[in-house]
């Protein structure tokens, strides 16, 4: 697994794009500094850029370097109250993330994963790495690598090794939307 991180890695500091999985689909992602990946993410699912794609850290610390200790503590509150669920949190602004990454309101999505080999790649990575379903957009997110589409596998610059076989049930995030005031809204129960 280890060598199929690097090369992942190595991939995305290049300004690659990576079909890998992720603590809830299997997900398409790059280096979440790098604008012209993102831009490359949005051309493979055919979306409009308008809308927002989210960024996984493999950390705490990592979270924290993003939004700041106040948000950070916030998400780990309504990380609790999610009960083991993957949780994305979009709050009000976030560093270190390409331009291209944040909505209109300068709102940025975030999830910080538990699942063994995102959590690693965002560690060797060294930056958040976006994770967005790879899929084209409006079609059915895959819930294992058996599910992603030949156009998806083929546009991705590498395509990981790990849990290509795993066929376990997966669920999306609860998403909840932290607002300047500091209260919090869910998108997606």
């Amino acid at each position: 697994m280890q060598e199929d991180i690097a090369r992942a890695a190595e991939v995305m500091r290049s300004g690659g794009v990576v079909l890998y999985p992720t603590d809830t689909v299997w997900g398409l992602g790059c280096d979440a500094s790098c604008e012209e990946a993102v831009r490359k993410i949005f051309e493979i699912k055919r979306r409009a850029d308008s809308k927002a794609l989210i960024s996984l850290v493999g950390s705490e610390r990592a979270l924290v370097d993003c939004v700041g200790e106040e948000y950070a503590a916030i998400y780990s509150r309504l990380r609790e109250q999610a009960g083991g669920r993957p949780l994305t949190v979009v709050f009000p602004h976030a560093e270190g993330l390409a331009g291209n990454l944040s909505a209109e309101d300068g709102s940025a999505g975030l999830r910080l994963t538990g699942e063994l080999y995102s959590s690693a790649l965002c560690e060797m990575l060294g930056h958040p790495v976006v994770s967005t379903s790879a899929n084209i957009s409006g079609e059915p997110a895959p819930r294992f690598y058996g599910e992603v589409a030949d156009a998806i596998v083929e546009a991705a610059d590498y395509v990981s090794l790990y849990r290509r076989d795993d066929e376990t049930p997966s669920q999306p995030s609860k998403v909840v939307k932290i607002l300047p005031t500091g209260e919090t809204v869910t998108l997606r129960p």
